[in-house]
């Protein structure tokens, strides 16, 4: 029996336990629409006189800008800005830590809570650079500055990954394994220090992101969920399968659940409680069913 499309998409998403591809394929989607149409305009552009009028349409709506009273004027920035990149080598770097480390997250606290500690992390760090470059001097002449990219996020899973699992180590290249807890201050006090060097506005919102993964597992560790009413949008209602069979009160046969049923069922344990709470036969029937897509 074939999947329905909606099956067959979510099997393609959660086939390792995760929702890290879907952010990925969402951030690389538009890096590429956004260059295919800079690319366009380019080479349109007869004189090269520049700037192109769409890409600096959609640079300006999507954006966040470090003026508090530019950003009153769209305040959706706040979530597009973490899907717009520079360069490749910026939404490379990105998707390389968010693939990497969000694994690790996942597998120890399910893809809602990672969703959930990506996207107000990113927020959070876009909050701080709005609220620094209002109330400190010495950014008020950079107002002009604009902040792209998914850093913050990405900084936000991994430093709650770090909070979370501290001795967990992982494999760097020329330098070997190194435990989280050293990679996350690493990162953390050169973003502090490099400030005035220059990106101000990126390295502040690396700050904001991980100042919010930090506070958010040590609430959480401490029996407090901030990600609980965001969980709770996506919960589905349990179904009953109970039925009345003429005038008495009787239980229905058992229904045999199709295949796709089972499957469902299986990916919305993933989203509650991460791909290592399935057991052997889910995994299995879960493995069975990605490959028959």
């Amino acid at each position: 029996m074939r999947n329905s499309l909606k099956t067959e998409l979510q099997l393609l998403i959660f086939r390792n336990g995760s929702v890290i591809n879907l952010f990925i394929a969402i951030n690389v989607f538009i890096f590429i629409l956004v260059g295919l149409i800079h690319l366009g305009e380019w080479g349109m552009d007869r004189h090269h006189l520049g700037p192109y009028p769409i890409i600096s349409w959609i640079e300006n709506f999507t954006i966040l800008p470090a003026s508090f009273k530019v950003f009153l004027t769209k305040p959706w920035t706040l979530l597009t800005y973490m899907f717009m990149h520079a360069d490749v080598f910026h939404i490379l770097f990105n998707m390389i830590w968010l693939f990497f480390i969000g694994k690790i997250f996942e597998e120890y606290l399910g893809e809602r809570k990672f969703t959930f500690v990506y996207l107000i992390g990113g927020m959070m760090g876009g909050i701080l650079v709005l609220a620094l470059y209002s109330l400190i001097p010495a950014l008020e002449r950079d107002l002009q500055d604009q902040i792209m990219g998914a850093s913050a996020g990405v900084m936000a899973i991994v430093i709650a990954t770090a909070t979370l699992l501290p001795n967990y180590s992982i494999f760097i290249v020329f330098i070997g394994s190194i435990p989280l807890k050293w990679i996350g201050l690493t990162y953390f006090i050169l973003d502090l220090i490099l400030i005035p060097y220059g990106n101000a506005g990126g390295h502040i919102a690396h700050l904001g992101g991980a100042i919010f993964g930090f506070i958010y597992i040590t609430q959480l560790n401490k029996g407090n969920d901030w990600a609980a009413p965001f969980i709770k949008l996506f919960q589905k209602k349990p179904k009953s399968h109970l039925k009345v069979v003429s005038r008495s009160v009787k239980l229905a046969p058992p229904i045999e659940k199709n295949k796709e049923q089972i499957v469902n069922e299986i990916l919305d344990k993933i989203s509650k409680t991460g791909f290592k709470s399935l057991s052997e036969k889910e995994k299995q029937t879960l493995k069975k069913a990605s490959q028959d897509i």
